[in-house]
Parts: C-alpha cells; sequence; structure tokens
C-alpha cells in the first residue's frame, strides 16, 4: 500500500529553533531515509521551497492567469513529503512516528493512503 507522509512546517516554529535543534531536525530526516531505503519502503521524498516562491496558474477566458505566493495564506505550508509502499495503514502511521517534526509543536506530520497512481485505482 501506498502512503504519502506529507510534512507541515511553520516558519514561526522553525525561526525559533536553536542551531542545534535545527541540525538534529536534519540529521533525523537523514536517518529515516536511511532506514526507509533499507527496508525498500521509500519511493521518494521531496522538499519544497518557502511559498513566497511559489505561483498559482489558473486558466481564465481560455488565458492563463499566474499571480505570485501560496494559494492559501496560511501560518502553515506543505514543506515536503514522502512517499512510501509498505505493509499497511499502521505501518505508514509506525514510520511517521520517527520523523523528528512530530516531535516538535508546531509542526505537522500527515499520513495519508494513496488513492490513485500511474493511471491506476490502488488497492
Amino acid at each position: 500500500m501506498k502512503f504519502l507522509i506529507s510534512l507541515h512546517i511553520n516558519p514561526a516554529v522553525l525561526d525559533a529553533l536553536t542551531d542545534e535543534e535545527t541540525a538534529a531536525i536534519g540529521a533525523g530526516h537523514g536517518a529515516f531515509i536511511q532506514e526507509l531505503k533499507e527496508s525498500g519502503e521509500l519511493l521518494t521524498t521531496q522538499a519544497l521551497v518557502d511559498p513566497s516562491q511559489a505561483v498559482v496558474v489558473s486558466v481564465r477566458d481560455g488565458q492563463p492567469v499566474v499571480t505570485d505566493g501560496p494559494f492559501l495564506e496560511a501560518k502553515e505550508f506543505l514543506g515536503g513529503f514522502y512517499l512510501i509502499d509498505c505493509e499497511d495503514k499502521e505501518r505508514a502511521i509506525e514510520l511517521a512516528t520517527r520523523i523528528p517534526d512530530t516531535r516538535i509543536p508546531g509542526l505537522g506530520v500527515e499520513v495519508r493512503q494513496v488513492m490513485f497512481a500511474d493511471g491506476q485505482l490502488e488497492a
């Protein structure tokens, strides 16, 4: 079963961390990635740039409209994700608890099963 583990970031929370805490988060993600590679459960992981660098694309009257900034104004934003393939939801949750962000109030980790991928409904 495939699951998306999304990382929700609050810049104010990150800015309040010490250099040591920030380094520990990075090291924790590195160890987590290595563990998932070794278990064969990691499909991919990506980190996203700050939403201030995002654009929103829409089409109005047949013409593209591009506006600067995130789609939603919010304190939190999607900072990255892990796409994993594991036995079941319980295993996905178990893996998510190993992400260092789960230990920091104000940061969020969400687990959602993939419903549709590569033109196929997931089982």
